[in-house]
């Protein structure tokens, strides 16, 4: 059990009270960890000035033993915190109970609380915000349903102090779901339509997935060219010229999509908001449209933080291999990101130790570059296969518009012409050689062969 305060007295008054957090959390056994919690309030804006933990049996009533709640008290008015963030999913009454030990305008906030305004603070688009808005709804469902019964049951509006009950309340906030839930879907079919265009103009998609801070958007940024692919897309702040990968959890929140460098193949590269653990079944539903970017991808590039302590690596493998393969088709290729902080040897001990879960992963480092070539030959090899093709033409005006469209839609291994004809052999997908034969039986006279 811990309890402490952090630099109190020297940042009082440059982080206003209410931005200055006391972090907490229980644990059944073990030692409770802080570091993610901690990360988490860093990326909501706060300033964590007090840690406390404690390892025993969840109390009913406050989630922590009462000593525990007495020494939070305590630690909070040394530290002058403004919010206590406790990194458990703890239910509305232990909230008023807990609040109710604290001095007076400290704000009780729990794990998925958190998360929830770093989403709301990241959502810069429509979409985005819907999904916000829906897991906030989501969030206070049980909430809304738990005081109707216990405010039935009792017969005394405002039970626990939790508000006077109004059973339409929980009609809206089903109403609510209902409609986000229809314009999200509204917003899925037309994502749906851009990415099969996009198929059909010779793209391969393909995805990062991966927990958040393993380094996704920066790795993004080493593989991206600098055509913009969608004119009314948000910029990902980590492809600004001027901006630097931020060590911060959920810097984006929704969908970046950007046009990939390869040698033959025109990829399009979408980075997704990160995993992050204990994610409850309602959140995760919630940005379902946003996951669609991965199920739908021809491939998924599944990012790992290599830094981390194999057992680390080794659990967040298998919670994104459930998260992935419960929908996804698509192959995937595991890349362990940041091998720059790697000792001599360590590289090759982790790939030992995770080959069950990670048989042939790609080493790169998306900070120095390194790995990144065989990361790009690796993408190639693992898409889609392409169909070979040599089409002859006659020369003329609509035949060299056919040949300017392969080269758009396709690798052209060879070109050459004769007096009366060009033959063009290229590669594509099967999709676009069956265009391009099309096209090119309109030219009379044509030959395939």
């Amino acid at each position: 059990m811990t309890g402490s305060a952090e630099g109190a007295d020297a940042d009082a008054e440059s982080v206003p009270r209410e931005r200055r957090a006391v972090v907490a959390k229980r644990v059944d056994a073990g030692d409770a960890d802080l570091a993610e919690i901690t990360q988490l309030a860093a990326a909501a804006g706060y300033e964590t000035v007090g840690e406390l933990t404690q390892t025993r049996t969840e109390d009913a009533a406050f989630m922590f033993g009462e000593g525990k709640v007495a020494e939070l008290r305590d630690l909070v008015r040394r530290s002058d915190a403004g919010a206590v963030i406790v990194d458990n999913d703890v239910g509305p009454y232990q909230t008023f109970n807990i609040g109710g030990e604290l001095p007076e305008g400290v704000e009780v906030i729990d794990r998925f609380t958190l998360i929830l305004e770093i989403f709301g603070q990241r959502a810069n688009t429509r979409k985005a915000q819907l999904q916000v808005e829906l897991a906030e709804l989501r969030y206070e469902l049980p909430r809304a349903e738990a005081k109707a019964s216990l405010a039935k049951r009792d017969e005394r509006p405002g039970f626990m102090g939790l508000g006077e009950y109004d059973e339409s309340v929980e009609r809206d906030i089903k109403r609510q779901i209902s409609e986000i839930q229809d314009e999200l879907e509204s917003i899925a079919a037309k994502e749906e339509a851009r990415r099969e265009q996009r198929r059909d103009s010779g793209f391969d998609l393909v995805a990062l997935a991966g927990y958040t801070n393993a380094g996704k958007s920066t790795l993004m940024r080493r593989l991206a060219a600098e055509i913009d692919v969608d004119e009314n897309a948000d910029r990902h702040p980590d492809l600004d010229t001027t901006a630097e990968s931020q060590d911060m959890l959920f810097t984006t929140l929704g969908t970046t999509t950007r046009r990939a460098e390869m040698e033959k193949r025109d990829v399009l590269l979408t980075d997704t908001v990160g995993f992050i653990a204990d994610l409850p079944h309602w959140l995760v539903e919630s940005f379902e449209s946003t996951l669609d970017s991965v199920y739908r991808a021809d491939l998924v590039l599944l990012v790992v933080d290599a830094s981390e302590p194999v057992e680390e690596m080794r659990e967040k493998l298998v919670t994104s291999h459930d998260t992935l393969y419960e929908r996804n088709e698509a192959p995937v290729v595991t890349v362990f990101n940041k091998v720059d902080r790697l000792a001599p040897g360590e590289l090759a001990d982790k790939r030992g130790a995770l080959s069950g879960v990670a048989p042939d992963p790609v080493a790169v480092s998306a900070k120095t570059g390194a790995g990144v070539a065989e990361l790009r030959d690796r993408v190639e090899d693992e898409l889609p296969d392409w169909e070979r093709e040599r089409l002859v033409l006659p020369v003329s005006d609509e035949a060299m518009s056919l040949v300017s469209w392969i080269h758009d839609h396709g690798h052209v291994d060879e070109e050459s012409y004769a007096s009366d004809q060009v033959t063009v052999d290229f590669e594509a997908k099967p999709s676009i050689v069956a265009r391009a034969r099309s096209k090119a039986a309109g030219l009379a006279p044509a030959e395939s062969t």
